[in-house]
């Protein structure tokens, strides 16, 4: 089914767009999945591509970017679950795993999820600065408050939160949650935000 995105955010094709000097950008964790983890998956064989590579141009246009700390949190996960699913794949096809038994009594692909997952996190910390966030009384209202007129998830509520703090706008990203946000400017490649902003008179061509 598709999704009826209600887009508040101005948003760009990252297909059509070239990055300047100027720019500035927060990358969204599923970028740096696609980026900095060989065995990525994807919905989408553009997803491998258009998004490493408008990232790619952006580092050599000399724009700035930047990481959320929550990112290797939400990195981690999706490592860790890509992992298992190669793991049952090829060893387990009848048998069900579950994440906390993955994790658990396979050692040896416990040290194999942990050293992608450093390997990952090394590229993302030497490309990009970090947003800090402080997830404190006053930052936790804050998301609520997101909470209630926009339609993201608990880690997307403070990575917002941390680029108001910070002053950043821009942000790479597949997912479409974040284009129900006004006052910032959604850079992807997700067709169907692009098409729902084309039709509701939200899709910025620079």
């Amino acid at each position: 089914m598709a999704i009826n995105y209600t887009v508040q955010s101005e948003v760009v094709d990252i297909t059509s767009d070239t990055p300047s000097v100027d720019d500035a950008y927060l990358v969204d964790t599923n970028v740096w999945y696609w980026l900095t983890y060989p065995k990525a998956t994807s919905h989408t064989p553009s997803q491998i591509s258009d998004y490493p590579g408008y990232l790619n141009r952006a580092l050599g246009a000399s724009a700035k970017i930047y990481h959320s700390g929550l990112t290797l949190a939400e990195l981690s996960h999706i490592i860790e679950k890509t992992e298992l699913e190669i793991y049952a794949r090829k060893f387990c096809s009848n048998i069900r795993i579950t994440t906390k038994e993955f994790r658990h009594n396979h050692t040896g692909q416990r040290g194999r999820v942990v050293s992608e997952v450093e390997a990952a996190w090394v590229q993302v910390a030497s490309l990009a600065e970090p947003l800090t966030i402080t997830i404190d009384s006053p930052m936790a209202t804050a998301a609520l408050n997101r909470l209630q007129a926009e339609k993201v998830d608990g880690y997307d509520l403070f990575i917002l939160e941390s680029m108001r703090s910070h002053g950043v706008v821009q942000i790479i990203t597949d997912d479409g949650d974040f284009s129900t946000v006004p006052g910032i400017r959604v850079f992807t490649a997700n067709r169907g935000v692009i098409q729902s902003a084309r039709a509701q008179g939200r899709l910025v061509i620079r």
